[in-house]
């Protein structure tokens, strides 16, 4: 029960309190005018004083008991959920930041990092990266996108990464014109599905899946590699598609 439940006695109990001290202090006082020992006008000023007095402090007790409430502990933190995106969703989302590094930046690789939080399947991740080169900077510069809450993960949004130094004649880092980037990658993952996908998923459907985009400079294509295991070098199978059609290239392994 709340202290302010009982402020209706308390409030009873001071009222009849005050009726007596003032009863008594007029009472004493009148005594005191009667038999000349108080003038009646000292004896009416000490009656208001007393009761005045005694009025302002039951009701200071009362105020403070009445207003006295339980602490409310803080409210925590609200923890949000993981975010997935697919791999060109991510990639509009760093490339903005990307274009403050240098002006002329090409993305030359799009890549999603398996977690626990995603295993790809659906054609989405937590986490990406996606490098990006300069020419007029001599430069390569990976940026992230994370929706992860995972303590070792990027922190969540866009989040640039260490500086490397960039080489035009390298194929490994070929740069690609964003205008080609016309498939994501659900759509690649449903083509990779029909071609082999499908069988790694049903005898083990807890294997993860992850993503490539590059340039192939043999055949002038922009490319989504789909994978099947935690990396390409240890998949299960990879399944090359068309980043730009959507259609199956061919069986990697």
């Amino acid at each position: 029960m709340k202290m302010r439940d009982f402020v209706p006695s308390e409030t009873a109990v001071a009222t009849a309190v005050h009726k007596d001290v003032v009863a008594r202090v007029t009472d004493t006082t009148r005594r005191a005018s009667r038999n000349g020992r108080v003038p009646a006008t000292t004896a009416f000023v000490a009656t208001v004083f007393v009761a005045a007095v005694f009025t302002v402090t039951i009701l200071a007790l009362l105020v403070g008991c009445n207003s006295s409430t339980p602490n409310t502990p803080p409210a925590q933190p609200e923890i949000k959920p993981p975010e997935l995106l697919t791999g060109r969703a991510a990639f509009y989302k760093t490339f903005i930041a990307a274009r403050n590094y240098a002006a002329d930046v090409k993305p030359f690789r799009i890549e999603s990092t398996p977690s626990s939080e995603s295993n790809g399947q659906d054609g989405k991740s937590a986490i990406w990266r996606i490098s990006y080169a300069s020419a007029v900077q001599r430069g390569a510069k990976p940026f992230f996108w994370s929706g992860s809450n995972a303590p070792d993960a990027p922190s969540r949004g866009v989040s640039p990464g260490n500086e490397d130094v960039y080489n035009p004649s390298n194929a490994s880092t070929q740069v690609f014109d964003p205008a080609f980037l016309k498939v994501d990658t659900d759509q690649a993952f449903a083509e990779a599905q029909k071609h082999g996908g499908d069988k790694i998923l049903e005898k083990d459907p807890t294997t993860p899946v992850i993503y490539v985009c590059e340039w192939n400079h043999n055949t002038n294509q922009l490319v989504w590699h789909v994978s099947y295991g935690a990396s390409r070098e240890t998949a299960k199978l990879t399944v090359t598609v068309d980043a730009s059609t959507g259609a199956f290239i061919r069986v990697e392994k």
